[in-house]
């Protein structure tokens, strides 16, 4: 007999990429989550998961219950919800993408609450990788993130394409121009968004032109990372769509990346009845790109 439990454990490995990551997110200890494993492979009679030091790679059979425990997990969190908020306001739970600017969602916010009848908002934020799968899980409904060339078109909607400049305090002696080369900037320090989805270009980019700067901050949070740049400690690349007072964005000569901004939707039926609703139109009308560098 499987358990719903044992579906969670699966999806979650599959997810995180490794049993320890697994137990995290399903806050149970790696070895209760083992055994939840080797526990459904028994009532299967098949292996899963192929264990190395390194990685977990599914089987051909783990592979054959994906999309079931894809499915089933889904139709649980469905009826969760559905019984729920049954009598209650509808809920859209929104994900959305750490690397994104907060006037994005304030702006939605504020014009979102203006609805006649509008919707009850939850917001959910989170990396790439915890957007998706909140979305496979059925545990977030839409999510404003990244469009990849492998996403499902049909879950995907594209708003605008964006790219990576430079963030400089506008007191920097380089802020005034429209962009500058990656040799200008050997002697200043570079603030680290660890949490950028272009960290490794971004290194790899540096390193190959001989720019090996100093870090003074290290940080997950980009309200942050914009403050130490106004405040003159470092420069950094960010999206386009961060724009602040005393803050300049300068285009880096070489660094042509960009990045897709748009919704994905979860399978389930909610999802896409938010699809054509307002709360979902005055989200997309509060996320406009900035004009080009």
């Amino acid at each position: 007999m499987i358990d719903r439990y044992h579906l969670r454990y699966f999806l979650a490995v599959i997810d995180t990429g490794n049993f320890s990551r697994a137990a995290t997110a399903c806050n149970v200890s790696q070895p209760t989550l083992s055994v939840g494993i080797a526990k459904l492979e028994k009532s299967l009679g098949r292996t899963l998961f192929n264990r190395t030091n390194r990685r977990v790679e599914l089987t051909d059979a783990g592979t054959r219950l994906l999309s079931h425990a894809r499915m089933i997990e889904g139709g649980f969190a469905a009826a969760e919800r559905d019984v729920a908020d049954a009598a209650a306001v509808r809920t859209l739970r929104l994900g959305v993408l750490a690397t994104t600017p907060r006037r994005w969602i304030e702006h939605f916010l504020a014009g979102q609450r203006a609805l006649p009848g509008g919707d009850r908002v939850e917001i959910v934020e989170g990396k790439e990788r915890d957007l998706h799968s909140r979305l496979s899980r059925g545990r977030i409904d839409v999510a404003l993130t990244i469009l990849r060339d492998d996403d499902d078109r049909k879950s995907g909607q594209p708003l605008f394409s964006e790219g990576y400049s430079l963030a400089l305090s506008t007191a920097h002696p380089l802020a005034a121009r429209h962009d500058v080369r990656i040799d200008e900037l050997v002697s200043d320090a570079m603030i680290l968004r660890r949490h950028c989805e272009l960290l490794p270009e971004t290194s790899r980019f540096f390193t190959a032109h001989g720019i090996r700067p100093f870090f003074p901050a290290r940080t997950t949070s980009d309200d942050r990372a914009l403050s130490y740049v106004r405040a003159g400690l470092g420069v950094t690349v960010m999206p386009d769509g961060f724009r602040e007072a005393g803050i300049a964005r300068v285009r880096l000569d070489g660094f042509d990346w960009t990045r897709t901004i748009g919704l994905l939707y979860a399978d389930h039926a909610e999802a896409q009845r938010f699809r054509e609703g307002p709360t979902i139109a005055a989200l997309i009308a509060a996320i406009q790109p900035e004009d080009e560098l």
